[in-house]
Formats: C-alpha cells, sequence, structure tokens
C-alpha cells in the first residue's frame, strides 16, 4: 500500500470529495488529525438504499415539481411511492443530466434529441448540478455525524472541497463547477473558493489506482518491462508508462504517466483524453436495438415494455455478456416465436449485442493510440475502472487489443464506484502528479508593426492600420505561449509581454485580451486568417492597471504629434495546475509588481 506520512497540519481538517456521474454519484473524505496518519474514507449510507448497511453510491437522479423545487433525489427516486406521487403531480425526472454541462468540442453527433432528458422550465444545468452537490453535502454530513460522534463541531469551518470532472471539461465547465458550489450553499463568498479544489477524473483514477493496485504487493511482485527510453532533458531509464482508463457512464477518460518504481512521483506524458462514449450510449443503442427488433408488435413496442427491457439489460446484461455466446435476456411474460422470445427470454443475435459495445471500444483504442503515438516513453501498464469497467465484454475486448502490444491490463478488484472520489481524496493529500500536459495549443492575437519586405504582411496589406502612436500595424496574428504536448510543471510559469496604447490617461487603467486555443494540425500557427475554424476563445483575462497608470506619461504621434499613452506589461500564466491561473506583473522604480488577474470563461 502507498506509504504515507502524518498529517502535519496545525489543526484538524476535513476532506470531502464528490464524485458526480453521470449515472451514479458518490462521496469520500479523510479526517486529517494532526500527527496521524490519513485514512481515506467512504460515505456509505444514504436515504432510502435497499441494500442492508448502505452503499457507497446512489443514482445521479432527481426529480422536480412543477414550481421547480426537488422532491426527490437518488435512491428515493426508485421507491414506489415516489414513482407514484410523480406521476399523480406531474414531477419532472431528470437522468443523465450532467451530459447537458458538456463542452461542444467533444464530438457527440451519435447523441441524439431523446436521450437526454430537458431540462425542467427555468432550471439551468448548473443550478441541477448545484441542488445535486447540496444534497450530496447533506448525506456525507450526517454520514459523519452519525458515524464519528462529537466531530462535526470541530471541523465544519475547515472543510477543503475536492471536484471531480471529466478529462475533456474545460475552463468553463470548472467555472460552472465553481459558480454551483455557490449556489450550492457550501461555500459562503467568493473568497472562499481558495477551500475548493478541481481535478480531472482521469487524475483522480490515478491515485486510486496508485494506493489501491500498483502499491499493492500482488502488484509489486509482478514483473513489468521498464523502457531503456531517454531524452536529452531528463533521465527516464527508471521511468515506466501507465494508462489509466476510466470508463463511466458518460464519458470514458484516458490518462497516461511515467512513474517511478518507487510509484511516489508521476508526469503526465501525453494529452489527456475524453470521448463520450459512455455506459449510457451501450444502453441507448440497446434501447435502439430493441425498438427495430420489436417494431413490428404493437404490445411489444410499447414504450413501456422497452423501458423495461432497456433496464433489464442495464442492469444485468450489459454487465455480464463477455463473448458473443450468450445472447438472452428477458422481462416479456410470454412467447413468440416470431420475435425470438423463448421461455420469457428475448433471444438476440448475439453478434448484435456484441456490436453495441463497438463505438465505445474503438473510441478508447483511438484515444489511446493517439496518446501512444504523443507519448515521450512507451507505455506498459494498462488500468481499467469506473462504473463501466465492470464489463465483462469492455474488459475482455480491451485485454485482447492491450496484451499484443506487450502492455499488461487490469481491472482493480475493488469497488468500481468508489474509484474518483476516493482518488480525489488522495489527491489532495498525496498529490502525486507534479506535472501535467497541454491538450491544445494556447496564444493570443497580436498586432506587428507593418513590414512591406515581409510576404505575409503584404499579402495583408489591405487589413493594415494605423494606430494612435502613428504607426502602421498588421492584426490577426497568433502568438503561441503554450505548444501543445508541452509538458508542464506546476510551478512553471509563462510570460507573456504585452504593449498597448491609448488615447488617455483614463483608457489605462485596466486591459483585457482573450487567451485562444488551437485545435488544428500545425506544430506552431501564426496566422488567425488561415485556418479560422480552429482557433477559439478560451477565456478573457482581466488585469487592473490602476497602479500602473499612475507611472505613465504622455508621449506624441509619430503621424500628427496628438497626445498619446503606451504601457507595457507581462501576463505570468500556470498551466500545470488543474486550473488555469494568471497574475499581472510590471516594473515600478525596477521592482517587479504583481497583482491578480480574473479569468472570464466564454458560454459555448
Amino acid at each position: 500500500m502507498l506509504s504515507r506520512e502524518p498529517y502535519e497540519g496545525p489543526t484538524r481538517k476535513l476532506v470531502l470529495a464528490f464524485d458526480v456521474g453521470t449515472t451514479f454519484s458518490g462521496v469520500s473524505y479523510c479526517i486529517l488529525e494532526p500527527g496521524e496518519v490519513p485514512v481515506i474514507l467512504g460515505v456509505a449510507r444514504y436515504p432510502a438504499q435497499e441494500c442492508v448497511g448502505g452503499d457507497s453510491k446512489i443514482p445521479s437522479i432527481l426529480y422536480y415539481d412543477l414550481q421547480g423545487d426537488v422532491r426527490a433525489v437518488g435512491a428515493e427516486v426508485l421507491q414506489e411511492h415516489i414513482i407514484e406521487q410523480a406521476e399523480d403531480e406531474g414531477w419532472v425526472k431528470l437522468a443523465w443530466w450532467k451530459l447537458h454541462l458538456r463542452p461542444k468540442h467533444l464530438a457527440s453527433s451519435h447523441i441524439r434529441e431523446g436521450d437526454i432528458e430537458p431540462l425542467p422550465q427555468g432550471k439551468s444545468a448548473v443550478e441541477v448540478l448545484a441542488d445535486f452537490m447540496r444534497y450530496l453535502f447533506q448525506c456525507a454530513r450526517t454520514y459523519i455525524q452519525e458515524s464519528h460522534l462529537d466531530l462535526w463541531g470541530s471541523i465544519k469551518n475547515s472543510i477543503e472541497l475536492v471536484f471531480t470532472h471529466p478529462n475533456g471539461w474545460e475552463g468553463q465547465q470548472q467555472q460552472q463547477i465553481r459558480h454551483a458550489v455557490e449556489l450550492a450553499g457550501l461555500i459562503s463568498s467568493k473568497e472562499e473558493q481558495s477551500h475548493v479544489h478541481l481535478l480531472t477524473e482521469g487524475e483522480a483514477s490515478l491515485h486510486f489506482c496508485v494506493t489501491n493496485v500498483i502499491t499493492s504487493d500482488t502488484f509489486s511482485r509482478t514483473p513489468i518491462e521498464v523502457s531503456d527510453y531517454s531524452d536529452d532533458k531528463e533521465d527516464q531509464t527508471d521511468r515506466q508508462g501507465v494508462v489509466i482508463v476510466d470508463a463511466g457512464g458518460g464519458t470514458i477518460n484516458l490518462s497516461s504517466y511515467s512513474m517511478k518504481p518507487s510509484a511516489t512521483s508521476f508526469k503526465e506524458i501525453a494529452p489527456a483524453e475524453c470521448c463520450l462514449q459512455g455506459s449510457v450510449f451501450v444502453t441507448s443503442r440497446a434501447r435502439t436495438l430493441l425498438q427495430e427488433k420489436l417494431s413490428g408488435s404493437v404490445h411489444y413496442s410499447d414504450p413501456e415494455v422497452i423501458a423495461q427491457m432497456t433496464e433489464t439489460f442495464d442492469n444485468s446484461m450489459e454487465l455480464q455478456f463477455r463473448k458473443p455466446d450468450e445472447p438472452q435476456f428477458g422481462t416479456i411474460r410470454d412467447k413468440n416465436l416470431k420475435y425470438n422470445i423463448q421461455s420469457e427470454q428475448l433471444e438476440l443475435a448475439d453478434q448484435d449485442v456484441a456490436n453495441l459495445f463497438e463505438p465505445s471500444i474503438e473510441a478508447i483504442i483511438e484515444a489511446f493510440e493517439q496518446q501512444r503515438r504523443a507519448a515521450s516513453i512507451p507505455i506498459n501498464l494498462g488500468c481499467l475502472v469506473g462504473g463501466f469497467a465492470a464489463s465483462d465484454r469492455l474488459f475482455v475486448r480491451l485485454q485482447e487489443y492491450f496484451l499484443p502490444l506487450g502492455i499488461s491490463f487490469c481491472r482493480p478488484d475493488a469497488h468500481a464506484n468508489k474509484v474518483v472520489a476516493d482518488g480525489a481524496v488522495s489527491f489532495y493529500i498525496d498529490h502525486l502528479v507534479s506535472s501535467r500536459v497541454a491538450r491544445v495549443t494556447y496564444g493570443i492575437e497580436c498586432k506587428r508593426q507593418y513590414n512591406f519586405q515581409d510576404p505575409e504582411h503584404l499579402a495583408r496589406q489591405h487589413k493594415a492600420v494605423i494606430d494612435v502612436d502613428g504607426k502602421t500595424y498588421i492584426h490577426e496574428q497568433f502568438e503561441s505561449i503554450l505548444l501543445k504536448g508541452t509538458q508542464v510543471s506546476e510551478q512553471r510559469e509563462f510570460r507573456k509581454p504585452f504593449f498597448a496604447t491609448r488615447k488617455s490617461l483614463a483608457e489605462c487603467k485596466s486591459y483585457s485580451t482573450d487567451i485562444m486555443c488551437y485545435k488544428g494540425a500545425l506544430r506552431e500557427p501564426q496566422w488567425l486568417d488561415t485556418e479560422r475554424s480552429s482557433f477559439a476563445t478560451l477565456c478573457t483575462i482581466h488585469a487592473d492597471l490602476r497602479k500602473l497608470s499612475r507611472t505613465l506619461r504622455p508621449k506624441r504621434s509619430a503621424l500628427d504629434q496628438s497626445k498619446y499613452y503606451e504601457f507595457g506589461f507581462d501576463v505570468v500564466m500556470l498551466f500545470g495546475c488543474t486550473e488555469l491561473k494568471a497574475q499581472i506583473s510590471w516594473k515600478e522604480k525596477g521592482v517587479e509588481m504583481r497583482s491578480p488577474a480574473s479569468i472570464v470563461y466564454d458560454d459555448e
């Protein structure tokens, strides 16, 4: 097991980690006691759970009444009297609602209208997320109060909140999560956002695998060939590559890392991947298959019958189906040879069932191939985790793919629904990843003084403009700050100098600039107008320059001697953390001054 040092903090603290999944959700926690070794625990009891002793997950489902108020959440939604009341009073049932938050850049052409239930009138996806967060927090509080007597009073004002999100969720979705935390009342002010920590589900899963698989006694006795790859920057002969496949309900996340034999130091070695091909889409394809098979029958094509059969597939066959020779499942109390219904079992062609899984499997393989090409060292270990990992078909097919490549592939024998939440707590207390890889190229739009000898400038001379300083400039140039695939440590700073001119001193008191991302094929793009569709505005950085403006003196335009002001400063960005951070920097009497810069993400 992973060896931990005793907590060195001065006071008791609670770490509370939330895994809000598309289909199921859970909470894990750790009570940090000064001088004691941290232990990760799970909230294992929620309202209305049927199993004795509770369970560490609940369905990510809510019921809203017609006034938009939450009436039931999680396992409560499955109670018979709740279902009857919901039907009588016209409540709105929400499942798979997390997919409303998905970024537009993720491929989603396979998601059909009707796959995701519409939000209640007047409710946004962020507000639904807040309602669900509030419920999870209340459940966690109750569980901790009941399990640890006389503890809550000493930690209720010393809580660190950790929230996970899919690898493909970016700054805009992170901002939505932080807003939901405020709406849920989990923090009382924006100042308390420093106690909210975000990370990817892939990185959380890595931490779980290190704690429960990679550092286990069984694993340590298993020989794995270590790469002899090395480069000029760092000797990596003692490192090996590991890929974590986090297969969840909505998304599948792939994250690849290099690790030392001690398994205490990890570096991301390829851009994280994310695809919308989780288990809910296998279920969706199963529903479509059943509708097609039974479309000629008035009785069997009834939506309620189809829904019942789809639920049976989701709860049993989707997990148990291993190879194309186990084609039966049933809920139909009948016999009808015309529709292959015998002994209360609907018979499906083996390949038809196998094909339901193939788009998800192909997406994983394609994403891994992307990572394998980009990785700085060979990958020789794979771990399959997440709720969808319980599918025997998924595991067998991926094992068939990985093993011939010389990659050991395992599926941890642990509670699949605890992986991300437990890993998120480990992220806070163990912090095993020291650097991450840029998923896209980041940069800014800039202007350059017109150069009539530059062919690129000549081709754009019709776009030349005269600025307030009297000089001619060409706009729409792209200046890279961080290239895709670059490995970035958490503390590494990226500076970009800015120079701007304004007609009045009042206009110099603030400055805003867009941070853009490039997702095309070029290594170092130069111009925005050559591949406009591959560029997108990631966020806007707002800098408060009131202090800097006091040091400015007027200048005269070379064109007409009119007065203008010129100022320069650096935007300092940190890309190596789990979230983008920014500051502004300038010199005042030779001394560097710094101030936080606010980051506002565009709505997609």
